[in-house]
């Protein structure tokens, strides 16, 4: 990791001192810690015993020291096949497959004995895992990035559940702690503010009668979809779970799919409404080998620049009628495809889309510079101007939006975009005449009954 810290050290020395005395303090003034006089986790205990005790529980928290806690806390109790998945574990994916066997295939190597009814978590499964083998998603702490609850119950919440109902539980201080710290009033307050970008069909607080501020993101309303949110949806996720049922349904498609021509096409129906006209869906690569999804109305125009929006256009099912495309289909498609390109050059300058991982992190990391100028070492001055020249690399691009979506800290940033280029994992580094011309994959085009 780059030494960015070095020239503060000596400031940030006696705060961390500050910081341990105060801490040590407070620990001499504790108690003994029992966990039986924890009523948080004695309600759990009876949530996992009394109301569930059959089912399997999928239970979050934000720390790595309090799934210990639990797990310990939890066996103690009595419970079996309790346990716990962090970032330190062996293999987080290994404890998803025991927990869900099913759902990941893996029935016929996991015995029941070796099946997991009580799955404690921190976020390490809160993205591309298939959980959906249980249907029970307990909160057991509330993450400030609100997304996270609709991506934990999205563990659950997927192609193979057979529950009618997804039940989810989130645990809340008791109200003398709330007095103090104001959680819940702050919970909505965050839920108000995000009621553009999350949503679910559940009341979050027992209390309200309607459940508005949280179905924004199934509803698609106030075109949500658009810029920020592919940051915040796991479509990694989403797109290989279409391509893995479909290889499942039709075995033959894992061979036909990657051979067929480039500029490829076909069309169907579709119900056409404002804010999803009658157009070409494309798949198409950069100059720069990015991949890039756009939908094109009739007119050229780009109709968003959600990649989960057009995904979800494109869904349709393997019996689905092809139709015959449209006269205009490839004016249509050429005229779109120019004005896409422009588009990503002149948005966001050089940086491209203001949504896109690269332009957050360069426009954060320079205002940081600019605010903090301890932290501007050459390292990081060479990093951002690479970031501005160039375009990031696809796994850097997934990995910067993890962190970006995680909460990570500018210096955080900092050291991770230094430490990839001196690797060479950052940017995609080459000359500008060697840029080479973008490419159609294929494209779908969308007409009215």
């Amino acid at each position: 990791m780059p030494r960015i810290f070095d020239n503060i050290a000596e400031h940030l020395l006696p705060h961390l001192r500050a910081d341990a005395e105060a801490l040590r303090s407070v620990l001499q003034r504790a108690v003994l810690w029992r966990p039986e006089f924890d009523h948080k986790l004695q309600e759990l205990i009876r949530l996992v015993n009394e109301r569930h005790p059959a089912d399997k529980v999928l239970i979050f928290s934000q720390y790595a020291d309090t799934v210990r806690y639990l797990e310990r806390a939890l066996r103690s109790a009595g419970l079996t096949s309790v346990v716990g998945a962090t970032g330190s574990s062996a293999d987080p994916t290994a404890l998803a497959w025991r927990f869900s066997p099913v759902s990941n295939d893996r029935r016929s190597v996991v015995s029941p004995a070796d099946e997991i009814r009580v799955l404690l978590a921190t976020d390490v499964l809160s993205e591309g895992q298939n959980l959906q083998d249980g249907f029970i998603v307990v909160n057991f702490d509330l993450p400030w990035a609100i997304i996270r609850l609709i991506q934990r119950a999205g563990r659950v919440d997927r192609i193979g559940q057979r529950a009618d109902t997804i039940l989810c539980y989130s645990f809340l201080p008791s109200d003398g702690v709330n007095r103090i710290i104001h959680l819940r009033d702050r919970v909505r307050q965050r839920l108000r503010e995000n009621s553009e970008v999350v949503g679910s069909d559940e009341a979050f607080f027992e209390d309200e009668a309607a459940p508005d501020t949280l179905r924004s993101l199934y509803d698609e309303r106030a075109g949500i979809l658009d810029g920020d949110d592919d940051g915040e949806v796991d479509l990694a996720s989403y797109a290989y779970e279409i391509w893995h049922q479909a290889v499942q349904a039709d075995p033959a498609l894992e061979k036909i799919v990657p051979k067929l021509p480039p500029v490829v096409y076909s069309a169907k129906q579709h119900v056409p409404a404002a804010d999803s006209p009658e157009g070409v869906l494309v798949y198409m690569k950069t100059a720069e080998d990015n991949d890039l999804l756009g939908w094109i109305d009739t007119e050229g125009r780009n109709i968003t620049e959600s990649q989960l929006k057009v995904l979800r256009a494109a869904a349709c099912a393997p019996a689905t009628p092809a139709l015959a495309r449209d006269p205009r289909h490839h004016t249509i498609l050429q005229q779109g495809v120019e004005r896409l390109i422009r588009e990503a050059k002149n948005i966001g300058g050089a940086l491209g889309r203001p949504s896109g991982a690269r332009f957050k992190v360069y426009e954060r990391l320079k205002l940081f510079t600019r605010e903090s100028p301890l932290f501007e070492t050459k390292e990081l001055k060479v990093t951002l101007e690479q970031i501005y020249r160039y375009p990031l690399r696809q796994a850097a691009t997934d990995l910067l939006n993890k962190r970006l979506r995680a909460g990570a800290s500018d210096e955080e940033l900092a050291a991770l975009v230094v430490s990839l280029r001196q690797e060479d994992r950052l940017c995609i580094v080459q000359e500008e005449e060697q840029e080479g011309e973008p490419q159609i994959i294929c494209s779908l085009g969308l007409r009215a009954p």
